[in-house]
């Protein structure tokens, strides 16, 4: 038999366990008000940077407002730069939030980790040592030198205690799988956070595309305001002579169009984040807007960046850029950079006007996944993104030569009138627009 000196030294050994955890504890506080610290900075210095995209924003409401003029385009490029330098600096500072988040979470698993560790092991220890005196016979306790009861009152004590740590080790062990799912929330919000900073340096690529815009323009016009509305004046001219051509060739194509092999209203979804429409589809002739001779799409209100989302599940089939097919004096009279897509739902549409594409031909692509950026390509007198939609088994794109740009072939979506679809009967019920 063991004497129980040495028993009751063990036990000090199970006290000195249990508050060896209590430093750990001390030590993540520290640090963890020294990440809170850094959290709170990273929280200020965002605000800061939303309030200043949201004075840009508002400045570039207020030039496409105006008459278009070649100070107007030179300001709002420079206006465009300084807002995606602003939104590149949020989301970094976001990311950093959240790293230190993500330290914090793990600094308090690994202190539970420990104390779970340390109480484990203290009970253990106790369960050892109390089972070797349970192990002693009756006769070998009564006959030794230690006071019996005092003996016995210390064995229900420390039975009381180690249920008492197997219930805090449950409890442990529930706040370390609480943080555990918390850290990979958190992980998850990184991940995101480190792909829109991708998508931040997509943008970045946009400013200086529009940077070259800038040093072009200047250099068409001589910086000269008049030389500028005349290039206004040309390309508007231009624009009407290729929208006739193009419609003349579209009224042609020949279409039945099957009612019930459309899909019902609202089975699309935004392609942007934030909406305003700026221009209506067709012309008002009955119960719904056709095409008629008006507008073949929807315009949205979009800066020059701005994440530009698929609005149903579906293949991309094509992506192209009419600017490198048909320019006049430096700018497009079609889409300029577009994407078109299929759906699975029996549609398909155009965005057109983009800075950046990011999807290719036979691209699969999911509801709100980012296809591209908007932009200011094409024949477009301020930044938008233009949205055709169409049935899908009419229209595709084909190869076209062109009468108004001599010499040139367009390439673009092509498709018959009829098959051309209003896209806000299939889009939400809810929109902002100029015309309400």
């Amino acid at each position: 038999m063991k004497p129980y000196p040495a028993y009751k030294k063990s036990f000090s050994f199970f006290l000195v366990s249990i508050l060896f955890i209590v430093p750990l504890v001390f030590s993540h506080a520290q640090t963890a008000q020294e990440l809170q610290n850094k959290i709170d900075q990273k929280s200020a210095d965002i605000e800061k940077l939303e309030k200043e995209i949201k004075l840009y924003q508002g400045q570039l409401d207020n030039l496409a407002k105006q008459k278009s003029s070649l100070n107007g385009s030179l300001q709002q490029l420079d206006i465009t730069k300084k807002k995606l330098n602003a939104d590149i600096s949020v989301t970094q500072n976001k990311i950093d939030k959240t790293n230190f988040k993500i330290q914090g979470l793990s600094g308090d698993i690994n202190t539970k980790e420990s104390s779970i560790d340390n109480a484990t092991e203290a009970i253990a220890l106790d369960i050892k040592r109390t089972n070797e005196f349970e192990q002693t016979t009756l006769i070998e306790t009564i006959l030794s030198e230690n006071d019996f009861t005092l003996i016995w009152n210390d064995i229900d004590n420390m039975a009381t205690i180690r249920e008492k740590i197997r219930e805090n080790i449950v409890q442990l062990r529930q706040i370390k799988g609480e943080l555990e799912d918390t850290r990979d929330e958190t992980i998850a919000a990184k991940n995101e956070l480190t792909t829109l900073r991708g998508e931040l340096a997509d943008q970045r690529k946009i400013v200086e595309q529009n940077t070259k815009e800038k040093n072009k323009l200047l250099a068409e016009t001589k910086n000269s305001e008049a030389n500028y509305q005349k290039l206004l004046v040309d390309q508007l001219a231009k624009k009407v002579a290729f929208e006739k051509e193009v419609r003349d060739y579209e009224s042609q194509l020949k279409y039945i169009l099957d009612p019930s092999s459309l899909p019902g209203g609202g089975v699309l979804s935004w392609p942007l984040d934030s909406i305003l429409i700026t221009q209506e589809f067709g012309a008002k002739t009955g119960p719904h807007r056709t095409l008629a001779n008006g507008h073949n799409g929807v315009d949205f209100r979009a800066a020059v960046g701005t994440p530009v989302k698929a609005m149903a599940d579906g293949i991309v089939a094509g992506t192209g850029d009419t600017d490198l097919q048909c320019t006049y004096k430096g700018k497009g009279v079609s889409f300029g950079r577009f994407i078109f897509i299929k759906y699975s739902n029996g549609l398909a549409s155009t965005y057109g006007h983009l800075s950046l594409i990011k999807v290719h031909k036979g691209e699969k692509v999911t509801k709100g996944e980012i296809v591209g950026y908007s932009g200011n390509t094409g024949y477009s007198t301020a930044p938008h993104l233009h949205v055709s939609v169409y049935a899908r088994d009419a229209v595709d794109i084909q190869s076209v030569p062109s009468k108004t740009c001599i010499g040139s072939v367009l390439t673009q979506p092509i498709s018959p009138i009829n098959a051309y679809l209003d896209p806000l009967f299939y889009l939400p019920p809810t929109v902002s627009s100029m015309f309400k």
